[in-house]
């Protein structure tokens, strides 16, 4: 539940539309959400081998320890607390506020709200736009990680219901597409775009430009790990998980995107901002409304499972002295990582009015991906430096399917940093505003650079 949950979030409701457009063809579609679920799924089983082989509460922080050191420990965590998993809390918790709107009419901008305020090689950061849609995300985010505060047995409940009533949402949609009589047509899923037709070059630009949608979607399976230390049987339970978790998953991102294209002929599809939703108004009447409501489901639960594993690490760094003592506290009554839930909290809200939507999600897979790769190289460091030690689980196809894993991740970092700068300059000549997000991520992590010998010297 904590991988389905935490994985199926915004993604697969927003997403479609824009690959879409850069795509031009639904076997095309199908066949880059199909390539991402896999290299994926190569991520998830690599990481398991180390999962397993270091059951601890914290995560890839107390693995990047073991494998690289604690300098290389705290910049992950500090990537964690400043980019990625406060990025994404505050990225899912925006689009749930977003919907919300489809059902209480929010207040219009006020007149502060188009201050703006510029940042050398970033751009523009507008902290007050959207403010009335901020302020209900950061109520959703102080909400859940109050709830969690409680108790994890609280929070691990509001998962399970949630992650259930999202894929009873999606179910639901699938079988008003195919059973009733206003669905799609199978024309639809081979008839190809009259106007976007890559080739080449562009054609790899594009499906490059695709899986960045797609790793967005997918984003969220390396939460497991970060509960491992509470699990009773975490040799048993964690490959478990993240295996049937993943394959679930894009079993589950196959058939939308099948019945999206079925429904939605590509260039309808291509225009659209929300696929989900068009698709359940062309079904059933009044589909947009119960679609949105289903949205409010999906990225509620997703930032429940984010917020309850998360906190996991920064538990984990104050334990090894990366970070103040307090934050490595259990809560004397709820037995959870309380001091650590409330600086992920604050800083989820604070990122929250950093940027948009986008900002958010393009910065934290690109921070997210870095690290990606180094934990799977660091499987093919511990079994040369650490050959006896007990692994309970190994990746299959080894050493193929690390390496693997390794060659997509990089190529994929280098594509983006060309699409973000091709993309800057392009707007630069239009004399638009612009943002380049990979720069905006790394810088926020780099910036914890003193702050680990500032710990370590204290410490």
């Amino acid at each position: 539940m904590l991988v389905i949950g935490g994985v199926i979030g915004s993604g697969i409701f927003r997403k479609p539309g824009v690959m879409a457009a850069q795509l031009g063809a639904p076997e095309l579609l199908l066949f880059v959400w199909l390539l991402g679920g896999l290299i994926t799924l190569m991520g998830a089983l690599t990481n398991a081998e180390i999962a397993a082989m270091i059951p601890e509460t914290g995560g890839q922080y107390v693995f990047f320890h073991r494998i690289y050191g604690p300098f290389f420990a705290f910049i992950y965590g500090w990537a964690v607390l400043v980019v990625i998993q406060t990025g994404s809390i505050a990225a899912v918790a925006y689009v749930f506020a977003e919907y919300s709107g489809r059902f209480v009419a929010l207040p219009p901008d006020p007149g502060f709200a188009s201050i703006s305020m510029h940042l050398p090689f970033i751009g523009e950061i507008a902290p007050f736009k959207d403010l009335w849609t901020k302020a209900v995300a950061a109520a959703a985010i102080i909400g859940l990680t109050a709830l969690n505060y409680v108790g994890v047995r609280f929070g691990g409940l509001v998962q399970n219901v949630f992650t259930l009533g999202k894929l009873a949402a999606m179910a639901l949609l699938v079988m008003a597409a195919f059973l009733l009589p206003s669905g799609g047509s199978v024309q639809n899923l081979t008839a190809s775009s009259l106007s976007i037709q890559p080739h080449g070059w562009m054609l790899v630009a594009s499906i490059a430009a695709a899986l960045q949608g797609a790793f967005w979607a997918y984003d969220g399976w390396n939460k497991v790990p970060y509960v491992a230390g509470e699990m009773k049987d975490p040799q048993r339970i964690l490959p478990r998980a993240l295996l049937v978790g993943m394959l679930t998953v894009t079993g589950v991102y196959l058939l939308m995107n099948f019945t999206y294209a079925y429904v939605l002929p590509i260039d309808e599809m291509a225009r659209s901002k929300l696929v989900a939703a068009d698709v359940a108004e062309r079904c059933i009447r009044g589909g947009g409304r119960w679609i949105a409501a289903a949205v409010m489901v999906s990225t509620f639960g997703a930032a429940n499972a984010i917020i309850l594993a998360t906190a996991r690490v920064f538990f984990a760094m104050a334990r090894a002295n990366a970070l103040p003592p307090a934050f490595g506290a259990a809560h004397p009554r709820f037995h959870t990582p309380g001091a650590s839930l409330i600086l992920q909290g604050v800083w989820s809200v604070l990122l929250l009015f950093s940027g948009t939507f986008d900002t958010l999600t393009d910065m934290l897979i690109f921070v997210s991906w870095i690290f990606y790769a180094a934990a799977a190289a660091g499987v093919f460091i511990l079994r040369r430096r650490e050959p006896e030690t007990p692994r309970p689980y190994r990746v299959p196809g080894y050493p193929w399917v690390p390496a693997l894993f390794i060659a997509f991740s990089l190529a994929y970092l280098v594509l983006t940093v060309v699409n973000d700068v091709n993309g800057y300059l392009a707007a630069q000549r239009a004399g638009q505003p612009a943002v380049i997000n990979s720069v905006f991520g790394v810088a926020l992590v780099l910036a914890g650079v003193p702050l680990f010998f500032l710990f370590r010297r204290r410490s």
